[in-house]
């Protein structure tokens, strides 16, 4: 006590009537003397209140530090007591003494964080500071996390001695194998008992365009028939990568192809489907290898190798080519004579280009096979050319597709002249009358002869010898 000063010294969050302070006796005053001195509190009194029989001072209701002087290093109530008779004054200071009444508290329930997955260990990160409401010892306050190799906790200092709790990340890490983590964080006071609070701390750790696409096959096969329709799907190639978003999204395109495979095929750079742009042909070829590649959105890549293989259509019939053709051919030409030579091909393969080749018509002539899709034309009888000075005949050319595929070329063969016929006369004989008086170079009568053969062979002269008439070709 000073002169004229009083000061007491309560824990908050008494009860009320709890006692303060004998008020009277430290001013001074006896028992008896209080009716006349008629003892008061100034008005601060509606958190104390004095007794008028003993003069004690008294909590009239309860006290809460927090409530009262909020985040304030200390806290306390000042008013006047009166006294009459002589009237004086006196002042009169309570501190309200901190009780740990007040938990840590994190402002949000849940504390997010987002780490990137080649972050190197040693980084820190700063987390939320607890408030705790109580003062002193009360509210200074540790913390501790949920133990994860991953991660550990640091302390920051603070002005004013406060702690600021760090995440510290110890080791790499890898979203593929582990995309989040959930860990709580602890604060707890200095108090007796202590008090503590928690938040979770939810860690999401971001993709960093550490992975590659990778193709499920490192070769695409696929056999496809030569008759296949434009905009025909041939096959799919299929890439997976690991990252997300848009490190994760692939594309598709062409490696570094011919302009031959792109004016046949596309691709379709999201689905990864290789369809027909143009014609496939077997005959021109019949196999293409080509070079796909993959891309995220990181500029990553991975490369697989496609082969599409072409089967045949019959889609080409036999073509008949006549590399000589010996015309015209005496009549008298032996049998076997060869009058014609072919060349047969079918530009397709197996049964599809397997030739056959007969002859159609009533000629004495017949077709023989050679080596490499050659054939021979070959009389097979007896020509005369005074029953047939032409001889027609068609090559027909069958393959063995189903359906079979074919093709036909005319041969005109002129069959030329022997002279193996002799004139005859009309008549085996003659006979004239002549008047006797005839002058000489008088016609007697006519005789004709006719030959079958042609040309200067049928061309006939006569002549008489011993009496007879005679005829020469």
């Amino acid at each position: 006590r000073a002169a004229g000063r009083l000061r007491y010294a309560i824990p908050e969050e008494l009860a009320r009537g709890s006692l303060v302070g004998p008020l009277a006796r430290d001013l001074g005053l006896s028992a008896d003397q209080l009716p006349a001195r008629k003892l008061r509190l100034s008005e601060e009194k509606q958190y104390f209140t004095v007794n008028e029989e003993n003069g004690n001072l008294y909590v009239n209701e309860r006290l809460d530090r927090e409530e009262m002087c909020g985040d304030s290093a200390t806290c306390s109530v000042s008013f006047e007591a009166l006294v009459h008779n002589p009237l004086n004054i006196f002042h009169v200071e309570v501190a309200i003494e901190d009780v740990n009444d007040n938990s840590p508290v994190f402002s949000k329930a849940v504390l997010d964080l987002e780490i990137g997955e080649l972050i190197p260990p040693g980084a820190r990160f700063p987390l939320e500071m607890a408030r705790d409401a109580d003062s002193g010892s009360n509210s200074l306050l540790t913390y501790q996390l949920t133990n994860n190799p991953s991660f550990s906790l640091s302390m920051k200092e603070k002005p004013g001695g406060k702690k600021q709790p760090e995440l510290v990340l110890e080791r790499v890490l890898d979203r593929e194998k582990q995309s989040s983590f959930e860990l709580v964080l602890m604060a707890v006071d200095g108090g007796d008992p202590v008090r503590s609070g928690t938040v979770q701390v939810r860690i999401n750790v971001t993709d960093a365009n550490d992975n590659p696409p990778v193709f499920s096959k490192s070769l695409y096969e696929a056999r496809v028939a030569e008759n296949l329709p434009v905009e025909s799907v041939v096959l799919r190639v299929r890439a997976t990568d690991a990252d997300a978003g848009s490190n994760g999204r692939v594309s598709y395109s062409f490696g570094r192809v011919p302009d031959s495979v792109r004016a046949l095929f596309t691709i379709d750079s999201d689905s990864g489907e290789v369809r027909t742009v143009g014609a496939l042909d077997f005959e021109e070829k019949n196999k293409y290898i080509f070079t796909v590649e993959a891309t995220d959105g990181g500029g990553l890549n991975d490369d697989c190798e496609v082969q599409i293989d072409i089967t045949d259509d019959n889609d080409n019939a036999p073509e008949i080519t006549i590399l000589s053709l010996s015309s015209p051919v005496p009549e008298d030409a032996p049998v076997g004579t060869v009058v014609a030579l072919l060349k047969v091909r079918d530009r397709d393969s197996g049964e599809n280009g397997q030739v056959s080749c007969e002859l159609s018509g009533e000629a004495p002539l017949s077709i023989v096979a050679s080596s490499g899709g050659s054939y021979k034309v070959v009389t097979s009888g007896a020509l005369d050319r005074e029953q047939a000075s032409e001889q027609r005949v068609t090559v027909v050319a069958r393959d063995r597709g189903r359906p079979a595929l074919w093709s036909s070329r005319e041969l005109v063969l002129e069959v030329s002249d022997v002279n193996d016929n002799a004139p005859v006369f009309e008549e085996a004989a003659y006979s004239a009358y002549v008047a006797e008086n005839n002058a000489a170079g008088a016609l007697v009568l006519r005789v004709q002869a006719r030959d079958a053969d042609a040309g200067a062979n049928g061309r006939v002269s006569y002549w008489l010898a011993g009496g007879s008439a005679g005829a020469a070709d």
